[in-house]
């Protein structure tokens, strides 16, 4: 497996060929098969290779899910409304993330189980590590500058809501939710909380 010098990746380049090869493995295999050795072979490196970077397959499989994420993350859409950004982000959402339902699924019985960790310690992780803003913030950011929500009503657990409710539909059903879903997230719990009384 050992490259020439001439081609030898390093630094970024191999972390990133490593957690794309791990990305790759996760969805193939599931939990069950992803382990050093096999993420190892795909990537075309060795087991010491990536121990020097992540202390176990916990910490490989938490950088892994941050990574994932990252690369299918819908872009935050700026129509000029806040009902039609937060129908359009869940769109996205919905087409890229329907068929990681099941992934996520299998590591909340699995995984996470074992570890005690949780699918919402992951997503923090990767958004602490990447500096990467929730989408829901900068539509919600937006809104506020247009007179669209209310910033006093804007509470944690009210930004998320809309997200909250999503996620759960996309993991009880395992697959894409409908556009009538959708826009009654939106309409009938997100939007109701956030607007101006």
């Amino acid at each position: 497996m050992d490259l020439d010098r001439s081609t030898r990746r390093r630094g970024e380049a191999l972390n990133t060929a490593i957690l794309a090869a791990a990305w790759q493995q996760l969805q193939d295999g599931g939990y069950g098969s992803f382990t050093i050795d096999a993420v190892a072979e795909r990537a075309d490196t060795s087991r010491s290779v990536l121990y020097r970077r992540w202390k176990d397959r916990g910490a490989l499989l938490e950088a892994t899910l941050g990574f994932g994420l990252a690369s299918d993350r819908p872009d935050v859409p700026d129509t000029g409304s806040l009902r039609e950004d937060m129908i359009e982000f869940l769109r996205s959402s919905n087409a890229s993330r329907a068929r990681l339902a099941p992934i996520l699924s299998v590591l909340a019985a699995s995984y996470f189980a074992d570890s005690g960790r949780s699918f919402a310690d992951a997503r923090g992780l990767f958004l602490e590590n990447s500096g990467v803003r929730p989408a829901t913030d900068q539509i919600l950011e937006r809104a506020v500058a247009r007179g669209e929500a209310d910033p006093a009503r804007l509470t944690t657990r009210v930004r998320a809501v809309a997200l909250d409710l999503f996620r759960h539909d996309l993991l009880t059903t395992m697959r894409e939710i409908d556009d009538a879903q959708i826009e009654a997230i939106v309409d009938e719990v997100f939007l109701p909380l956030v607007q101006p009384l």
